[in-house]
């Protein structure tokens, strides 16, 4: 009985350990007298209450729905807090274990990437992140040392300054210690203070105003003390040796008498127009405040009289200048589409009414006869002379032959005394048209343009314009000459012409984070097939403005769309508003005009660019 006894008694204890925290929650715990949510955080021998378990159930099911929209630190919140709560489930803290160990991973990735692209900083946030969720993972660790430590010094492939002359500059070397101030005083008093402090002796020009400062700074080095000294004082220092300094006042006079200058010469970075080595000129002179710099006798060389310091910046800057231009292609499409729809439905019932009087002359014409036996026996009877059957003639032919005549319409008579009158009717006719047109366009050009330079394209054709024309304005024995004999040549007219087609015109600029600057002008032209005084009508349409878009982005930059709509309607009033009849008895016109114009444009950088340059320190020395 005791082996069996013994084997129940495990069995139970076994399934005491296996419940879940909550199962024992209302029973009282002799080894935590105090709540988990109120006690130490992670601790195991905390009572559970009923508040806390069913904190901690609602939060472990918000982590796992945050979870499901991969919104990872918000699902570990609720984990952690779902752990700190119960800390006795153990499916609290894999859960919460598995989402810190994939927000860690994500952590280091991304600082990995930003480290590839020479993103120190942002890395170094990433790997930071990443040991907060763990402190003991060493790579973490080890990357953010790596990010955090000092870039290595740039290796350009400019050409750095070779000294042409060297005036022996010399630089000071106060003691490596950083002291307090708290003086008040005057000038003189200030330098020999902080001279005193640093191992340094002071001598001043007999210029030096002897004024009253109060000078309090805590905790800094020589150079920064001398520099806010100067800064107080409206003064400025010059070294005289390693441990001498020389002070005097802060003016254009005194920075040449006593700033110690060399001289240098650089190799310009490679430029394809003037302009190009203008603007390194410029841009040296104004970044370095430079006076003293000129082209060398040689081509792409320039010289520079400055201190050594200012001259070792230059060198640098002008090695990051020495990179290939970006050079980006254009892909431009220029969409047009033309729809014209005509339709023409309905019956013309004759609404117009004309009364002639008709003279013998015209009723003779009715009567069948050829015109020219009609005047012979008008002649033959002496009616009419031979002199006028000609005018009688051309008469006769437009009352019966010409379309416009009243003759070729329907014709009713009445009357037959001293007048015959005669009605012409209107032409009854029935419509059914319809007209459909389509015309689609597409335009495609790709062009190739470096940075801060302009390029230009056209497509289409050089339309003449006539200007002025020569004509003689009178006549002379001369001239008819000439004319009679064929051998005037007239004077080449005066013409002018018109670029038809598409016109554009572009400068990108890409910037260091990888977007496009573009600078765009654009011309679509074409006829219109009118003309006003014989000069044909251009139609003109342009664009021109500036935008920023990314690698390989397509852009809609300018859009048109022109819709014409025309409806007319003709008929005999009255009947024309009859419902259902003035289908049949009216003539529907409708009309519709659409164009449409569209302009995309698509940029891609073909030349690597680095969006980080190294740093340029000036440094005192």
């Amino acid at each position: 009985m005791r082996p069996t006894a013994f084997i129940v008694a495990l069995g139970l204890l076994a399934s005491a350990a296996a419940l879940p925290a909550w199962a024992g929650a209302d029973e009282p715990s002799a080894a935590s007298p105090i709540s988990c949510g109120n006690g130490v955080p992670g601790g195991v021998n905390c009572l559970v209450s009923k508040t806390d378990l069913k904190q901690a159930k609602n939060a472990y099911l918000r982590g796992q729905k945050l979870q499901d929209r991969n919104q990872l630190p918000d699902a570990f919140a609720r984990y952690d807090e779902a752990a700190r709560l119960v800390p006795q489930d153990i499916h609290f803290l894999t859960a919460r274990e598995l989402v810190k160990g994939q927000l860690v991973f994500n952590h280091i990735e991304t600082g990995n990437g930003l480290m590839a692209r020479d993103a120190r900083l942002a890395a170094a946030v990433e790997f930071r992140a990443a040991l907060d969720l763990e402190p003991d993972n060493q790579f973490a660790r080890e990357r953010l040392i790596e990010a955090t430590r000092e870039a290595a010094p740039f290796q350009g492939r400019a050409i750095l300054p070779s000294l042409m002359d060297d005036v022996g500059e010399i630089h000071l070397t106060p003691k490596a210690d950083k002291a307090t101030f708290h003086f008040v005083g005057d000038v003189r008093g200030l330098f020999n203070v902080l001279a005193a402090s640093y191992g340094i002796s002071v001598q001043f020009d007999d210029s030096v105003q002897n004024r009253q400062v109060r000078f309090t700074v805590d905790d800094v080095d020589f150079f920064t003390a001398l520099r806010m000294a100067g800064q107080v004082s409206k003064t400025m220092w010059s070294p005289l040796g390693a441990r001498q300094l020389l002070i005097a006042p802060d003016t254009p006079e005194n920075h040449k008498t006593y700033d110690h200058m060399s001289l240098a010469r650089f190799t310009m970075p490679p430029h394809s127009a003037p302009t190009e080595a203008t603007e390194f000129v410029n841009t040296l002179r104004t970044m370095f405040d430079l006076r003293f710099i000129a082209p060398g006798q040689t081509a792409n060389v320039l010289e520079v009289r400055a201190p050594q310091k200012i001259l070792e910046a230059c060198g640098q800057l002008l090695a990051q200048l020495d990179n290939q231009r970006p050079q980006v292609m254009l892909d431009i499409r220029v969409f047009q589409i033309s729809h014209m729809f005509t339709r023409d439905i309905g019956l013309h019932i004759p609404d117009t009414f004309n009364l002639y009087n008709i003279p013998v002359a015209a009723l003779a014409a009715l009567g069948g006869q050829n015109i020219q036996q009609l005047i012979n026996q008008l002649i033959s009877s002496g009616g009419i002379n031979q002199a006028g059957n000609t005018a009688l003639s051309g008469l006769l032919a437009q009352l019966q032959g010409q379309g416009n005549s009243i003759f070729s319409q329907p014709l009713a008579t009445f009357g037959g005394g001293l007048t015959f009158s005669g009605l012409s009717l209107d032409q009854l006719a029935a419509a059914l048209s319809l007209n459909e047109s389509w015309s689609r366009s597409l335009e495609n050009l790709s062009m190739r343009a470096g940075q801060g330079s302009d390029a230009t394209f056209h497509l289409g054709s050089r339309y003449p314009i006539l200007n002025a024309s020569y004509a003689p304005v009178f006549n002379s024995p001369q001239i008819s000459q000439v004319l009679g004999n064929q051998t005037f040549v007239p004077p080449i007219p005066s013409v002018s012409y018109e670029d038809i087609g598409l016109n554009v015109k572009a400068k990108p600029t890409v910037h260091g984070n990888g977007m496009i600057g573009l600078d765009l002008e654009l011309q679509v032209r074409s006829l219109t097939g009118q003309s006003n005084n014989g000069v044909p009508v251009i139609s003109n349409r342009e664009y021109k403005g500036s935008m920023n878009l990314k690698d390989g982005e397509s852009a809609v930059v300018a859009g048109e769309v022109s819709r014409t709509d025309m409806i007319s309607m003709s008929g005999i009033p009255g009947i024309a508003v009859i419902p259902g009849l003035n289908q049949v008895a009216t003539s529907h016109t409708k009309e519709q005009d659409t164009d449409e114009l569209m302009i995309v444009i698509t940029p891609h950088i073909l030349a690597t660019i680095h969006s980080t340059t190294p740093e340029i320190w000036l440094t005192e020395k």
